[in-house]
């Protein structure tokens, strides 16, 4: 498990006033808690934890390197990050703790490899589920759990029960939920094509209409 460093200043004021004046100067309102410890309202550089983001999108462990607090390393998550929606700017930060002696809950994303066999015959591999929700201790978390599909032929399937995970990982989901299929593909008629063959099948029966013989009682003298 690696960490990386984010520098942290504990924020001794509160309120909207506050945090703009934090955000004009580039950093973000943050909060760091945990179980049965008490939250501390922090500010970090915006910039900082972009970079951070960046480099690890999923399941960033930081170190929290807080000045003026008497334990200044805080091994942490970053559980919720607030985004403004229209500045797309960081708005405000959670941390939680993490301690090495117990078990985190998280997501963690599955990698695809390989080309399946199906997928060479023609048919279609479709992603059903992108992330597997598992428990572990922190020291044996997984960045992302691979799954080959390369031996997949058309029609085969593989469920959650179907995937390895490391040892000491355990696995949340339902066994029988769906991960991926490989599909047969449907091939459709594109609707320029359709329209000319109906037109070109209306063409035809108007020209057969035209040719046939007329009925007795329209035949003259």
């Amino acid at each position: 498990m690696e960490a990386t460093e984010l520098k942290a200043c504990i924020r001794t004021t509160s309120g909207k006033g506050p945090a703009r004046r934090f955000r004009k100067e580039g950093r973000i309102p943050a909060v760091f808690y945990g179980q049965g410890a008490e939250a501390i309202h922090l500010s970090v550089n915006a910039a900082e934890l972009l970079k951070i983001i960046r480099a690890k999108k999923e399941n960033v462990f930081i170190k929290l390197m807080i000045d003026g607090d008497n334990s200044p390393e805080k091994l942490s998550l970053l559980k919720e990050l607030q985004v403004e929606p229209v500045s797309r700017r960081f708005y405000h930060a959670d941390f939680y703790e993490v301690r090495m002696d117990h078990r985190l809950t998280l997501d963690v994303p599955l990698h695809f490899t390989g080309i399946p066999v199906g997928v060479v015959n023609g048919g279609e591999l479709q992603h059903l589920k992108r992330d597997l929700k598992i428990c572990c201790l922190p020291s044996v978390l997984p960045d992302f759990i691979e799954i080959n599909v390369t031996s997949m032929e058309i029609g085969d399937s593989i469920k959650v029960q179907d995937i390895p995970v490391p040892d000491g990982v355990s696995v949340l989901d339902p066994g029988d939920v769906g991960v991926a299929i490989v599909a047969i593909v449907k091939v459709s008629v594109p609707q320029a094509e359709a329209a000319a063959a109906d037109g070109a099948a209306k063409a035809e029966g108007a020209a057969a209409a035209a040719g046939a013989s007329p009925k007795k009682g329209d035949a003259k003298g």
